[in-house]
């Protein structure tokens, strides 16, 4: 009889525990993700502890405009701009003047942060949005996006709160200055754009599309290196093919052997040129080809030209 009490006696116990014991379990996992302390933010998921009173222990979202509610108090509390340990306060004054609890005691801490996200896209291996769960860095975003692509241009550009800074790769990355490492708190979007392409085709060992990746403009000799230099048979003259600011198109003869011999200057070539380099039998496409011919791609605009022209 007194071991079917004491049994009886420890079953009601445990009913009694199971409420507080399911709730304990439901934030635990929150509990154990818990973030750095950062102000808290709308739609943020935030782990509410209040000793001794496990109905009102729980997670809340922040509502979108920034207030939360806990079961039993009749007014919102204002969530958003406090950090966790204002937001203890302000919850423990709550249920105080309703008179729920004479001497609370309340903790907060963040589960999910869902009010800094900082997104990373542009010229980057691997485009991404994520929240910052603490303070980071510029490079630290980066490379969260894999780093810069083989394409991406001198220029990050960092917006924030209707700001814009152009941040340059080489000051950031080479030079390693720390002034350009800007602090990311979170609401940033980093966008890198690609580098400005210089199209060289005709007699060129390599024909393509390259890269300027030193500034807003390259130049012949850089370009004509890139693309393994002339093939036999090229012309001493060549033309770059400029499409203004003013929308009209510019032709430009230069000569190419002299540069190639250092007997002229070197010619400036900026994004968007087209080098052409024709062969010494005297025939040479126009502007307009050219232009339709690199809807193919350069190389195969090359060897459309080599079909053409033989």
């Amino acid at each position: 009889m007194r071991e079917w009490a004491s049994r009886s006696l420890c079953v009601a116990a445990a009913l009694q525990l199971l409420p507080a014991c399911l709730i304990l379990a439901q934030i635990q996992p929150n509990a154990a993700a818990n973030l750095p302390a950062q102000r808290i933010g709308p739609n943020d998921l935030i782990a509410v502890s209040v000793y001794d009173s496990p109905e009102l222990t729980r997670t809340v979202r922040i509502g979108a405009d920034g207030s939360m509610r806990l079961p039993m108090l009749d007014q919102p509390i204002q969530a958003a701009g406090r950090m966790p340990s204002q937001l203890e306060s302000a919850i423990a004054s709550a249920l105080v003047a309703e008179q729920l609890i004479v001497d609370p005691s309340v903790t907060v801490t963040i589960a999910e942060y869902n009010s800094r996200p900082i997104s990373v896209a542009g010229a980057v291996r691997q485009p991404v949005t994520f929240q910052a769960a603490g303070p980071l860095t510029l490079l630290q975003a980066l490379t969260k996006a894999g780093g810069l692509a083989a394409d991406a241009g001198p220029e990050i550009l960092v917006s924030r709160q209707q700001v814009t800074q152009r941040i340059p790769v080489k000051g950031l990355i080479d030079a390693a200055d720390p002034q350009l490492n800007l602090p990311l708190t979170g609401g940033e979007e980093i966008r890198v754009p690609e580098a400005g392409k210089v199209y060289v085709i005709g007699n060129v060992k390599k024909p393509g599309a390259f890269p300027v990746q030193d500034g807003p403009q390259s130049t012949v000799l850089k370009m004509l290196a890139l693309s393994e230099g002339v093939a036999p048979y090229a012309a001493k003259d060549a033309y770059i093919f400029r499409r203004e600011a003013n929308g009209s198109k510019n032709e430009i003869r230069i000569p190419l052997t002299r540069i190639m011999a250092r007997k002229a200057p070197d010619e400036p070539l900026l994004a968007n040129d087209i080098l052409y380099v024709p062969d010494n039998k005297g025939r040479r496409l126009t502007f307009g080809a050219l232009d339709k011919l690199l809807v193919f791609g350069a190389g195969a605009a090359s060897a459309l030209i080599y079909a053409g022209v033989r």
